[in-house]
């Protein structure tokens, strides 16, 4: 497994605790969710999407395998929430210190 730069790691924290702000404080302003090819781009979208189907669904992710390819970061996870259960790959694009997009798949 590749070491999990800062940003996806205080993600993956963020969204154990179901901590809604530190969660939508992780993306850029225009930062984006891709679920499934469903895009949900700002802040306002993102917490609409995670309302029913990530921190509002009690999600967890426990990390089973890692890459870092520069801004890139793939994480595979076991996700559990009340809303979709199983191994996704969740695919950061990093700017800096924050998440620019996030793309779930299966894992």
């Amino acid at each position: 497994m590749s070491t999990i730069p800062q940003p996806v790691t205080a993600f993956i924290d963020a969204v154990n605790r179901h901590d809604e702000p530190a969660f939508l404080d992780s993306f850029t302003d225009d930062g984006l969710v891709d679920d499934w090819g469903r895009i949900f781009t700002g802040r306002a979208a993102i917490k609409a999407w995670s309302d029913n189907e990530f921190i509002g669904a009690r999600g967890t992710m426990t990390v089973t395998e890692t890459s870092v390819d520069g801004d890139d970061v793939t994480v595979i996870a076991d996700w559990r929430s009340t809303h979709a259960n199983g191994l996704s790959r969740f695919t950061f694009r990093l700017d800096g210190d924050r998440i620019a997009a996030l793309t779930i798949r299966e894992g």
